[in-house]
């Protein structure tokens, strides 16, 4: 035997599985070490502009989201355009409020899709139990729920689950921007709390032109009055109007808020019935009820419109209602 041969050939079987060992190691590291920009992204949309700020904070560069309610928009009204359906239908997941609050987006296209779109109701599960009660809405129950901050962290983390269990790989990285955003949440609920224990007991009455801040008063101290009731289909009437405009006096609440997203004329009536009566009382400002403020500003976040909300409340309810003398 050709010693000389045999050496040599053993050499090179070493050396060529050497280098396929290193070609593989190679692809494996480039693999693992994929850019998220080269991966498929999950194609997801959110009715409410709350829900969009949830998804961007999860999901980030990882998921393409688009919201369909946006800034100054009132949910309970709006019917999807024949572009709000494409996407829609395009969307791999869809994520609502759910509780009949966007009712026609539903009737008109989620209901329809339902067999080949996964859609999902943030408040469903464990946040459920905690729904405000309400004849006004089928099924009984307050829709509003973002305005408690801590029922809201509960909306969180079923986005956060739906999301990593639809995309496994990039499961522990919305972990991590829950963990986080949970974190910022748990600070606005506490910074809520406080601000809110600056108004003075007797003058801790909310008046707003729809009754979409339950939560916020039941999470915050404060009693809420709506001059219309949960849904803003219904109108208020001349008796609504003076009711009201009664209990202001009665309770001399120095200052009423208009909304956003709704009409301001019925409280501007509220207003004049009270300095017919010789008081005068203030519009203290607008509130975010069922929508955000204006992307790319403060309050074009959920915390940002959080926070504009209770400063706006605890500034305008700090005073007392004046007897105007004239």
């Amino acid at each position: 035997m050709d010693w000389r041969f045999l050496k040599t050939s053993l050499c090179l079987v070493v050396l060529l599985l050497m280098v396929a060992s290193g070609c593989q190691k190679d692809n494996s590291e480039d693999t693992a070490n994929a850019s998220p920009a080269t991966e498929k992204k999950l194609r997801v949309v959110a009715t409410i502009s709350m829900i969009t700020d949830i998804l961007e904070n999860i999901g980030r560069d990882r998921i393409d989201v688009t919201g369909i309610v946006g800034e100054g928009v009132d949910p309970h009204l709006y019917k999807p355009t024949a572009g709000d359906v494409e996407r829609l239908k395009d969307a791999e997941i869809i994520f609502y409020n759910g509780l009949n609050l966007e009712a026609k987006i539903i009737g008109a296209a989620l209901d329809k899709m339902a067999y080949k779109t996964k859609a999902v109701a943030v408040t469903d599960g464990t946040l459920r139990s905690h729904l405000r009660t309400s004849s006004e809405f089928p099924g009984g129950y307050d829709p509003h729920v973002w305005h408690d901050v801590s029922l809201w962290m509960k909306a969180v983390e079923r986005v956060r689950d739906t999301l990593a269990q639809a995309a496994p790989n990039n499961a522990e990285y919305y972990r991590t921007n829950a963990k986080n955003y949970l974190a910022a949440l748990k600070t606005l609920h506490d910074d809520l709390q406080n601000l809110a224990a600056q108004v003075p007991d007797q003058r801790r009455i909310l008046v707003t032109t729809h009754d979409a801040f339950g939560y916020l008063g039941r999470a915050y101290g404060l009693e809420v009055r709506g001059l219309q009731g949960l849904n803003t289909e219904t109108e208020a009437g001349v008796a609504d109007v003076r009711e009201l405009a009664a209990f202001i006096i009665e309770h001399r609440i120095p200052a009423m808020f208009v909304e956003t997203s709704a009409p301001s004329q019925g409280i501007e009536a509220v207003q004049a019935a009270v300095r017919a009566k010789g008081f005068e009382i203030e519009i203290g400002g607008s509130l975010f009820a069922d929508a955000m403020g204006t992307p790319g500003t403060p309050e074009g976040t959920y915390i940002g419109s959080m926070h504009h909300n209770m400063n706006t409340i605890v500034n305008a309810l700090r005073v007392e209602l004046a007897y105007r003398s004239e």
